[in-house]
Protein backbone atom coordinates (compact mmCIF):
# COMPACT_ATOMS: atom_id res chain seq x y z
CA UNK A 1 0.00 0.00 0.00
CA UNK A 2 1.56 3.31 -1.02
CA UNK A 3 1.75 6.38 1.17
CA UNK A 4 -1.28 8.12 -0.32
CA UNK A 5 -3.54 5.11 0.02
CA UNK A 6 -2.34 4.48 3.54
CA UNK A 7 -3.06 8.07 4.58
CA UNK A 8 -6.61 7.85 3.28
CA UNK A 9 -7.20 4.59 5.10
CA UNK A 10 -5.95 5.99 8.38
CA UNK A 11 -8.19 9.06 8.16
CA UNK A 12 -11.51 7.44 7.37
CA UNK A 13 -10.70 4.61 9.72
CA UNK A 14 -11.33 7.03 12.57
CA UNK A 15 -15.04 6.94 12.01
CA UNK A 16 -15.50 3.85 9.89
CA UNK A 17 -12.91 1.46 8.51
CA UNK A 18 -11.91 2.17 4.92
CA UNK A 19 -10.14 -0.35 2.75
CA UNK A 20 -8.52 0.92 -0.45
CA UNK A 21 -7.87 -1.96 -2.80
CA UNK A 22 -7.03 -2.57 -6.42
CA UNK A 23 -8.92 -4.79 -8.78
CA UNK A 24 -12.52 -5.45 -9.79
CA UNK A 25 -15.50 -6.23 -7.61
CA UNK A 26 -17.22 -9.59 -7.68
CA UNK A 27 -20.73 -9.90 -6.27
CA UNK A 28 -22.69 -13.05 -5.56
CA UNK A 29 -25.59 -11.35 -3.76
CA UNK A 30 -29.00 -12.40 -4.99
CA UNK A 31 -31.50 -10.01 -6.59
CA UNK A 32 -29.65 -6.66 -6.32
CA UNK A 33 -31.78 -3.53 -6.75
CA UNK A 34 -30.61 -0.58 -8.81
CA UNK A 35 -31.56 2.95 -7.76
CA UNK A 36 -33.41 5.25 -10.12
CA UNK A 37 -30.23 7.01 -11.33
CA UNK A 38 -28.30 3.76 -11.58
CA UNK A 39 -25.51 5.02 -9.31
CA UNK A 40 -26.48 2.80 -6.36
CA UNK A 41 -26.72 -0.98 -6.55
CA UNK A 42 -28.20 -2.35 -3.34
CA UNK A 43 -27.95 -5.99 -2.30
CA UNK A 44 -28.46 -8.03 0.84
CA UNK A 45 -26.48 -10.90 2.30
CA UNK A 46 -28.46 -13.78 3.77
CA UNK A 47 -28.09 -14.52 7.46
CA UNK A 48 -26.90 -18.06 6.69
CA UNK A 49 -25.79 -19.96 9.74
CA UNK A 50 -25.22 -16.93 11.93
CA UNK A 51 -26.61 -16.69 15.45
CA UNK A 52 -30.20 -15.43 15.88
CA UNK A 53 -30.55 -11.68 15.99
CA UNK A 54 -30.75 -10.05 19.41
CA UNK A 55 -34.39 -9.21 20.10
CA UNK A 56 -33.28 -5.84 21.45
CA UNK A 57 -32.22 -4.76 17.97
CA UNK A 58 -35.74 -5.24 16.69
CA UNK A 59 -37.25 -3.22 19.52
CA UNK A 60 -34.71 -0.37 19.51
CA UNK A 61 -36.55 2.66 18.11
CA UNK A 62 -33.27 4.58 17.79
CA UNK A 63 -32.11 2.30 14.96
CA UNK A 64 -33.09 2.52 11.32
CA UNK A 65 -34.41 -0.77 9.90
CA UNK A 66 -33.06 -1.07 6.36
CA UNK A 67 -33.94 -3.31 3.48
CA UNK A 68 -32.76 -3.25 -0.14
CA UNK A 69 -35.85 -1.55 -1.61
CA UNK A 70 -35.89 1.22 0.99
CA UNK A 71 -32.15 1.81 0.81
CA UNK A 72 -32.25 2.23 -2.98
CA UNK A 73 -34.75 5.06 -2.52
CA UNK A 74 -33.19 6.58 0.61
CA UNK A 75 -29.69 6.75 -0.92
CA UNK A 76 -30.98 8.74 -3.89
CA UNK A 77 -32.79 11.13 -1.56
CA UNK A 78 -29.65 11.54 0.54
CA UNK A 79 -27.59 12.29 -2.56
CA UNK A 80 -30.14 14.84 -3.76
CA UNK A 81 -30.09 16.59 -0.39
CA UNK A 82 -26.28 16.61 -0.22
CA UNK A 83 -25.96 17.92 -3.77
CA UNK A 84 -28.41 20.69 -2.93
CA UNK A 85 -26.30 21.71 0.07
CA UNK A 86 -23.22 21.92 -2.16
CA UNK A 87 -25.01 23.69 -5.02
CA UNK A 88 -24.66 20.80 -7.47
CA UNK A 89 -27.41 20.77 -10.16
CA UNK A 90 -29.87 17.89 -9.83
CA UNK A 91 -29.28 16.92 -13.46
CA UNK A 92 -25.52 16.57 -12.97
CA UNK A 93 -24.13 13.14 -13.90
CA UNK A 94 -22.46 10.89 -11.37
CA UNK A 95 -19.15 9.17 -12.05
CA UNK A 96 -18.40 6.37 -9.59
CA UNK A 97 -20.70 3.41 -8.99
CA UNK A 98 -21.65 2.83 -5.34
CA UNK A 99 -22.48 -0.69 -4.15
CA UNK A 100 -24.49 -0.79 -0.92
CA UNK A 101 -24.45 -4.21 0.73
CA UNK A 102 -26.66 -4.98 3.71
CA UNK A 103 -25.91 -7.72 6.20
CA UNK A 104 -27.73 -8.83 9.37
CA UNK A 105 -26.72 -6.57 12.25
CA UNK A 106 -24.96 -8.18 15.19
CA UNK A 107 -25.10 -5.14 17.52
CA UNK A 108 -26.50 -1.64 17.65
CA UNK A 109 -23.11 0.04 17.30
CA UNK A 110 -21.65 -2.05 14.51
CA UNK A 111 -19.14 -0.28 12.27
CA UNK A 112 -19.71 0.57 8.63
CA UNK A 113 -17.03 -0.32 6.10
CA UNK A 114 -16.30 1.64 2.92
CA UNK A 115 -14.05 0.25 0.22
CA UNK A 116 -12.77 2.44 -2.64
CA UNK A 117 -11.10 0.88 -5.66
CA UNK A 118 -10.23 1.97 -9.20
CA UNK A 119 -12.32 0.11 -11.79
CA UNK A 120 -11.45 0.58 -15.48
CA UNK A 121 -11.11 4.39 -15.90
CA UNK A 122 -12.91 5.51 -12.74
CA UNK A 123 -13.32 4.76 -9.04
CA UNK A 124 -16.02 2.55 -7.56
CA UNK A 125 -17.14 2.11 -3.96
CA UNK A 126 -18.60 -0.56 -1.71
CA UNK A 127 -20.37 0.25 1.55
CA UNK A 128 -21.00 -2.61 3.97
CA UNK A 129 -23.97 -1.68 6.16
CA UNK A 130 -25.72 -3.53 8.98
CA UNK A 131 -29.48 -3.67 8.41
CA UNK A 132 -30.03 -2.11 11.85
CA UNK A 133 -28.01 1.08 12.27
CA UNK A 134 -28.20 4.42 14.07
CA UNK A 135 -29.27 7.45 12.08
CA UNK A 136 -25.95 9.22 12.71
CA UNK A 137 -23.79 6.27 11.62
CA UNK A 138 -25.95 5.79 8.53
CA UNK A 139 -25.74 9.50 7.59
CA UNK A 140 -21.97 9.57 8.08
CA UNK A 141 -21.52 6.55 5.84
CA UNK A 142 -23.55 8.01 2.96
CA UNK A 143 -22.02 11.46 3.43
CA UNK A 144 -18.54 9.95 3.37
CA UNK A 145 -18.99 7.80 0.28
CA UNK A 146 -20.82 10.50 -1.72
CA UNK A 147 -18.20 13.15 -0.91
CA UNK A 148 -15.47 10.66 -1.77
CA UNK A 149 -17.16 9.99 -5.10
CA UNK A 150 -17.33 13.72 -5.83
CA UNK A 151 -13.68 14.25 -4.90
CA UNK A 152 -12.34 11.25 -6.82
CA UNK A 153 -13.86 12.41 -10.08
CA UNK A 154 -10.59 14.26 -10.62
CA UNK A 155 -8.42 11.39 -9.35
CA UNK A 156 -6.69 9.20 -11.90
CA UNK A 157 -7.38 5.46 -11.33
CA UNK A 158 -3.64 4.86 -11.05
CA UNK A 159 -3.31 7.69 -8.52
CA UNK A 160 -4.45 7.99 -4.91
CA UNK A 161 -7.90 8.41 -3.43
CA UNK A 162 -8.84 11.75 -1.89
CA UNK A 163 -8.40 12.43 1.84
CA UNK A 164 -11.56 14.01 3.22
CA UNK A 165 -11.66 16.36 6.23
CA UNK A 166 -13.63 14.79 9.07
CA UNK A 167 -15.51 18.02 9.83
CA UNK A 168 -16.90 18.11 6.28
CA UNK A 169 -18.13 14.51 6.28
CA UNK A 170 -19.61 14.72 9.76
CA UNK A 171 -20.80 18.31 9.51
CA UNK A 172 -22.78 17.62 6.34
CA UNK A 173 -24.15 14.40 7.84
CA UNK A 174 -25.50 16.37 10.81
CA UNK A 175 -26.79 19.11 8.55
CA UNK A 176 -28.75 16.70 6.35
CA UNK A 177 -30.21 14.91 9.35
CA UNK A 178 -31.38 18.24 10.77
CA UNK A 179 -32.70 19.73 7.53
CA UNK A 180 -34.08 16.72 5.65
CA UNK A 181 -34.18 13.88 8.16
CA UNK A 182 -37.83 13.09 7.49
CA UNK A 183 -37.09 12.51 3.81
CA UNK A 184 -33.74 10.72 3.93
CA UNK A 185 -34.30 8.39 6.91
CA UNK A 186 -36.58 5.72 5.54
CA UNK A 187 -37.05 2.81 7.92
CA UNK A 188 -38.99 -0.44 7.80
CA UNK A 189 -40.83 -0.98 11.09
CA UNK A 190 -42.29 -4.37 11.95
CA UNK A 191 -46.05 -4.19 12.48
CA UNK A 192 -48.02 -6.10 15.04
CA UNK A 193 -48.88 -8.74 12.47
CA UNK A 194 -45.21 -9.20 11.64
CA UNK A 195 -45.46 -7.67 8.17
CA UNK A 196 -43.02 -4.99 7.06
CA UNK A 197 -44.27 -1.48 6.35
CA UNK A 198 -42.50 1.50 4.85
CA UNK A 199 -42.15 4.42 7.23
CA UNK A 200 -39.86 7.19 8.42
CA UNK A 201 -37.80 7.53 11.53
CA UNK A 202 -39.92 9.04 14.28
CA UNK A 203 -39.22 12.76 14.75
CA UNK A 204 -41.01 15.11 17.08
CA UNK A 205 -40.94 17.98 14.61
CA UNK A 206 -39.29 19.18 11.43
CA UNK A 207 -36.72 21.77 12.41
CA UNK A 208 -37.12 25.03 10.52
CA UNK A 209 -33.77 26.10 11.99
CA UNK A 210 -31.31 23.51 10.71
CA UNK A 211 -28.93 24.42 13.55
CA UNK A 212 -31.60 24.02 16.24
CA UNK A 213 -30.14 20.72 17.42
CA UNK A 214 -26.62 22.16 17.67
CA UNK A 215 -27.63 25.21 19.69
CA UNK A 216 -28.46 23.60 23.06
CA UNK A 217 -25.35 21.40 22.84
CA UNK A 218 -23.00 24.32 22.24
CA UNK A 219 -24.67 26.41 24.91
CA UNK A 220 -23.42 23.95 27.52
CA UNK A 221 -20.23 22.57 25.96
CA UNK A 222 -17.22 24.40 24.50
CA UNK A 223 -17.13 24.79 20.73
CA UNK A 224 -14.17 23.00 19.17
CA UNK A 225 -11.40 25.05 17.58
CA UNK A 226 -10.44 24.60 13.94
CA UNK A 227 -7.39 22.60 15.05
CA UNK A 228 -9.58 20.29 17.15
CA UNK A 229 -12.04 19.85 14.29
CA UNK A 230 -9.14 18.96 12.01
CA UNK A 231 -7.91 16.17 14.32
CA UNK A 232 -10.92 14.78 16.22
CA UNK A 233 -10.35 12.11 18.85
CA UNK A 234 -11.92 8.66 18.87
CA UNK A 235 -14.28 9.67 21.69
CA UNK A 236 -15.47 12.65 19.67
CA UNK A 237 -15.98 10.58 16.54
CA UNK A 238 -17.94 8.02 18.54
CA UNK A 239 -20.12 10.82 19.98
CA UNK A 240 -18.93 10.22 23.54
CA UNK A 241 -18.25 13.92 24.17
CA UNK A 242 -21.85 14.99 24.61
CA UNK A 243 -22.17 15.87 20.93
CA UNK A 244 -19.79 18.86 20.97
CA UNK A 245 -17.73 17.61 18.02
CA UNK A 246 -20.67 16.89 15.71
CA UNK A 247 -22.44 20.14 16.64
CA UNK A 248 -19.23 22.14 16.07
CA UNK A 249 -18.61 20.39 12.73
CA UNK A 250 -22.15 21.13 11.58
CA UNK A 251 -21.90 24.83 12.43
CA UNK A 252 -18.39 25.06 10.94
CA UNK A 253 -19.36 23.69 7.52
CA UNK A 254 -22.58 25.74 7.60
CA UNK A 255 -20.59 28.93 8.13
CA UNK A 256 -18.11 27.99 5.38
CA UNK A 257 -20.94 27.46 2.92
CA UNK A 258 -22.30 30.85 3.96
CA UNK A 259 -19.15 32.66 2.81
CA UNK A 260 -19.25 34.53 -0.49
CA UNK A 261 -19.27 31.82 -3.18
CA UNK A 262 -19.00 29.30 -0.32
CA UNK A 263 -20.59 26.42 -2.21
CA UNK A 264 -18.36 27.02 -5.22
CA UNK A 265 -15.30 27.03 -2.95
CA UNK A 266 -16.42 23.82 -1.24
CA UNK A 267 -16.76 22.12 -4.61
CA UNK A 268 -13.31 23.44 -5.51
CA UNK A 269 -11.96 21.91 -2.29
CA UNK A 270 -13.38 18.51 -3.21
CA UNK A 271 -11.98 18.74 -6.74
CA UNK A 272 -8.52 19.68 -5.45
CA UNK A 273 -8.22 16.92 -2.82
CA UNK A 274 -6.71 14.19 -5.07
CA UNK A 275 -3.92 16.56 -6.12
CA UNK A 276 -2.56 16.81 -2.56
CA UNK A 277 -1.45 14.38 0.12
CA UNK A 278 -3.39 16.20 2.83
CA UNK A 279 -6.69 18.05 2.79
CA UNK A 280 -5.31 21.16 4.52
CA UNK A 281 -3.33 22.19 1.44
CA UNK A 282 -6.39 21.73 -0.76
CA UNK A 283 -8.46 23.72 1.76
CA UNK A 284 -6.23 26.78 1.59
CA UNK A 285 -6.05 26.43 -2.19
CA UNK A 286 -9.85 26.52 -2.46
CA UNK A 287 -10.51 29.11 0.27
CA UNK A 288 -7.44 31.24 -0.42
CA UNK A 289 -9.42 34.50 -0.80
CA UNK A 290 -10.72 34.04 2.76
CA UNK A 291 -7.91 32.36 4.69
CA UNK A 292 -4.15 32.48 4.29
CA UNK A 293 -3.44 30.11 7.18
CA UNK A 294 -4.76 28.54 10.40
CA UNK A 295 -4.75 31.81 12.35
CA UNK A 296 -7.05 33.40 9.78
CA UNK A 297 -9.43 30.45 10.07
CA UNK A 298 -9.43 30.57 13.87
CA UNK A 299 -10.09 34.32 13.89
CA UNK A 300 -12.99 33.97 11.44
CA UNK A 301 -14.32 30.95 13.35
CA UNK A 302 -14.22 32.85 16.65
CA UNK A 303 -16.31 35.65 15.15
CA UNK A 304 -18.71 33.14 13.61
CA UNK A 305 -19.17 31.38 16.94
CA UNK A 306 -19.76 34.70 18.68
CA UNK A 307 -22.51 35.54 16.22
CA UNK A 308 -23.96 32.04 16.63
CA UNK A 309 -23.97 32.40 20.41
CA UNK A 310 -25.69 35.79 20.27
CA UNK A 311 -28.68 34.18 18.56
CA UNK A 312 -28.83 31.19 20.92
CA UNK A 313 -28.52 32.59 24.43
CA UNK A 314 -30.81 30.12 26.19
CA UNK A 315 -31.59 30.20 29.95
CA UNK A 316 -29.05 31.61 32.39
CA UNK A 317 -26.95 29.41 34.67
CA UNK A 318 -27.17 29.56 38.44
CA UNK A 319 -24.59 31.55 40.42
CA UNK A 320 -22.49 28.53 41.42
CA UNK A 321 -22.45 27.15 37.87
CA UNK A 322 -21.62 30.61 36.51
CA UNK A 323 -18.69 30.88 38.90
CA UNK A 324 -17.27 27.52 37.80
CA UNK A 325 -17.79 28.16 34.07
CA UNK A 326 -16.13 31.58 34.15
CA UNK A 327 -13.15 30.20 36.08
CA UNK A 328 -12.76 27.44 33.48
CA UNK A 329 -12.93 29.84 30.53
CA UNK A 330 -10.33 32.20 32.00
CA UNK A 331 -7.71 29.49 32.60
CA UNK A 332 -5.27 28.51 29.86
CA UNK A 333 -4.28 24.81 29.62
CA UNK A 334 -0.64 24.20 28.70
CA UNK A 335 1.80 21.31 28.54
CA UNK A 336 5.31 21.80 29.87
CA UNK A 337 8.48 19.78 30.51
CA UNK A 338 10.43 20.05 33.76
CA UNK A 339 13.56 18.96 31.88
CA UNK A 340 14.51 18.08 28.33
CA UNK A 341 14.09 14.35 29.02
CA UNK A 342 10.90 14.60 31.09
CA UNK A 343 7.45 13.67 29.83
CA UNK A 344 5.13 16.63 29.21
CA UNK A 345 2.98 17.58 32.21
CA UNK A 346 -0.37 19.37 32.10
CA UNK A 347 -1.01 22.64 33.90
CA UNK A 348 -3.33 25.63 33.76
CA UNK A 349 -2.00 29.17 33.73
CA UNK A 350 -3.65 32.58 33.95
CA UNK A 351 -4.32 34.90 31.03
CA UNK A 352 -1.59 37.17 32.35
CA UNK A 353 0.96 34.33 32.24
CA UNK A 354 -0.10 33.53 28.69
CA UNK A 355 0.35 37.17 27.67
CA UNK A 356 3.81 37.35 29.24
CA UNK A 357 5.26 34.00 28.22
CA UNK A 358 3.72 32.73 24.98
CA UNK A 359 5.09 33.57 21.56
CA UNK A 360 2.97 36.22 19.77
CA UNK A 361 1.39 33.81 17.27
CA UNK A 362 0.50 31.27 19.98
CA UNK A 363 -0.61 34.02 22.35
CA UNK A 364 -2.95 35.56 19.76
CA UNK A 365 -4.47 32.18 18.99
CA UNK A 366 -5.15 31.57 22.70
CA UNK A 367 -6.70 35.03 23.09
CA UNK A 368 -8.89 34.59 19.99
CA UNK A 369 -10.17 31.33 21.45
CA UNK A 370 -10.86 33.01 24.80
CA UNK A 371 -12.74 35.87 23.12
CA UNK A 372 -14.92 33.29 21.39
CA UNK A 373 -15.48 31.27 24.58
CA UNK A 374 -16.31 34.35 26.64
CA UNK A 375 -18.86 35.39 24.04
CA UNK A 376 -20.48 31.97 24.25
CA UNK A 377 -20.81 31.95 28.04
CA UNK A 378 -21.57 35.64 28.44
CA UNK A 379 -25.23 35.16 27.55
CA UNK A 380 -25.64 32.22 29.92
CA UNK A 381 -23.90 33.48 33.05
CA UNK A 382 -25.74 35.03 35.98
CA UNK A 383 -26.02 38.81 35.32
CA UNK A 384 -23.07 39.97 37.47
CA UNK A 385 -20.77 37.29 36.03
CA UNK A 386 -22.06 38.00 32.53
CA UNK A 387 -21.08 41.65 32.83
CA UNK A 388 -17.63 40.61 34.05
CA UNK A 389 -17.21 38.18 31.16
CA UNK A 390 -18.07 41.00 28.75
CA UNK A 391 -15.37 43.17 30.34
CA UNK A 392 -12.79 40.39 29.97
CA UNK A 393 -13.83 39.88 26.36
CA UNK A 394 -13.51 43.57 25.53
CA UNK A 395 -10.06 43.74 27.15
CA UNK A 396 -8.76 40.79 25.14
CA UNK A 397 -10.39 41.93 21.89
CA UNK A 398 -8.94 45.44 22.31
CA UNK A 399 -5.47 44.03 22.90
CA UNK A 400 -5.73 41.75 19.86
CA UNK A 401 -6.92 44.53 17.59
CA UNK A 402 -4.46 47.15 18.73
CA UNK A 403 -1.54 44.71 18.89
CA UNK A 404 -2.14 43.77 15.26
CA UNK A 405 -2.20 47.46 14.26
CA UNK A 406 0.97 48.15 16.22
CA UNK A 407 2.81 45.21 14.61
CA UNK A 408 2.02 46.60 11.17
CA UNK A 409 2.89 50.22 11.93
CA UNK A 410 5.65 50.21 14.57
CA UNK A 411 9.38 49.91 14.23
CA UNK A 412 10.71 47.04 16.34
CA UNK A 413 13.41 47.57 18.94
CA UNK A 414 16.64 45.55 19.02
CA UNK A 415 14.82 42.59 20.57
CA UNK A 416 12.31 42.48 17.70
CA UNK A 417 9.37 43.63 19.85
CA UNK A 418 7.66 46.96 19.01
CA UNK A 419 8.00 49.40 21.89
CA UNK A 420 4.33 50.42 21.60
CA UNK A 421 3.29 46.78 21.92
CA UNK A 422 5.19 46.52 25.20
CA UNK A 423 3.17 49.48 26.48
CA UNK A 424 -0.09 47.90 25.32
CA UNK A 425 0.92 44.62 26.98
CA UNK A 426 1.50 46.39 30.29
CA UNK A 427 -1.89 48.10 30.03
CA UNK A 428 -3.64 44.82 29.20
CA UNK A 429 -2.01 43.11 32.19
CA UNK A 430 -3.12 45.96 34.46
CA UNK A 431 -6.70 45.67 33.15
CA UNK A 432 -6.77 41.90 33.64
CA UNK A 433 -5.42 42.27 37.20
CA UNK A 434 -8.24 44.68 37.98
CA UNK A 435 -10.83 42.35 36.49
CA UNK A 436 -9.43 39.47 38.53
CA UNK A 437 -9.96 41.60 41.63
CA UNK A 438 -13.60 42.12 40.66
CA UNK A 439 -13.94 38.39 40.04
CA UNK A 440 -12.57 37.51 43.48
CA UNK A 441 -15.05 39.91 45.08
CA UNK A 442 -17.93 38.36 43.13
CA UNK A 443 -16.82 34.84 44.03
CA UNK A 444 -16.56 35.73 47.73
CA UNK A 445 -20.00 37.34 47.68
CA UNK A 446 -21.44 34.34 45.81
CA UNK A 447 -20.01 31.85 48.32
CA UNK A 448 -21.35 33.86 51.27
CA UNK A 449 -24.75 34.00 49.60
CA UNK A 450 -24.79 30.26 48.85
CA UNK A 451 -23.29 28.91 52.06
CA UNK A 452 -23.66 31.69 54.60
CA UNK A 453 -19.90 31.73 55.26
CA UNK A 454 -16.84 33.07 53.53
CA UNK A 455 -14.81 30.77 51.34
CA UNK A 456 -11.34 29.94 52.70
CA UNK A 457 -8.50 31.27 50.66
CA UNK A 458 -10.38 34.20 49.14
CA UNK A 459 -8.94 37.54 50.30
Amino acid sequence: MNRARQGCALFLGLFFPLAVALGQYSFTDQNPISSVSGQFLVSSLAAGGSAPRDAGLEADTNLIHLNTALLAVAAERFKSSLWQQLGIPAQDHWSGKIFLRLHPARSGDELVTITAAPFLNRWSYTVELPDRVSALRYARALSGVLLLELANRTAAPEGHSAELPAWLVDGLAGQLLAADGEEILLTAPVGRNGRMGVGRLNRSEHAVDALAGARPILQNLPVLTFDQLSWPTEDQLENRDGGAYFASAQVFQWELLGLKNGREKMRALLAALPAYYNWQTAFYHAFGPDFQGPLDVEKWWALSVANFAAHASGPRWTTDVSLARLDAVLSVPVDYRGSSNALPAHAEISLQSALRNLAPAQRDLVLQTKVRDLTLVEFRLAPSFGNLAEAYRRALADFLGEAATIRRASVANKHGVPVDEQIRLAEALKTLDALDGRRRDLEAHAVIHLTGSSRPGIP
